[in-house]
C-alpha cells in the first residue's frame, strides 16, 4: 500500500519560508502528476501548485512568484519551496500523487496526512 508522508511544515514569521516534502513508500510502478493542496479553516481545499511528469507547473495565483514546485523521482518525492509568506498563506497543507502502484493496476490518487502551516508574527 502507498502512503505519502509529508513534512516541513510549522510556525513563521511573515515574509519567512519553508519548505515542504512528501515522499511516497510502498510498492510504486509509475508517478505521473504530483500536486500540493491547501485548506484553512472554515475554507475549502484549493490547488496550490502541481508539476506533471514532464516537470510542467501550475500555481495558484494567490502563490505565484513565492511558491516553486519540484519533484524528485528518484525518491518519489514532491517539494513545496514556500518564500515570502503571508498570514492568507496559513492552512494544513496536502500532498497528492497520482499513480500506479502495480503494473496492469488503474490509476490511484494518493494524499498525504497533511501539515500544518502557520505564518503569524
Amino acid at each position: 500500500q502507498v502512503q505519502l508522508v509529508e513534512s516541513g511544515g510549522g510556525l513563521v514569521q511573515p515574509g519567512g519560508s519553508l519548505r515542504l516534502s512528501c515522499a511516497a513508500s510502498g510498492s510504486i510502478f509509475s508517478i505521473y502528476a504530483m500536486g500540493w493542496y491547501r485548506q484553512a479553516p472554515g475554507k475549502q481545499r484549493e490547488l496550490v501548485a502541481a508539476i506533471t511528469s514532464g516537470g510542467s507547473t501550475n500555481y495558484a495565483d494567490s502563490v505565484k512568484g513565492r511558491f516553486t514546485i519540484s519533484r524528485d523521482n528518484a525518491k518519489n518525492t514532491v517539494y513545496l519551496q514556500m518564500n515570502s509568506l503571508k498570514p492568507e498563506d496559513t492552512a494544513v497543507y496536502y500532498c497528492t500523487f497520482d499513480l500506479i502502484a502495480t503494473m496492469g493496476d488503474p490509476r490511484l490518487e494518493v494524499w498525504g496526512q497533511g501539515t500544518l502551516v502557520t505564518v503569524s508574527s
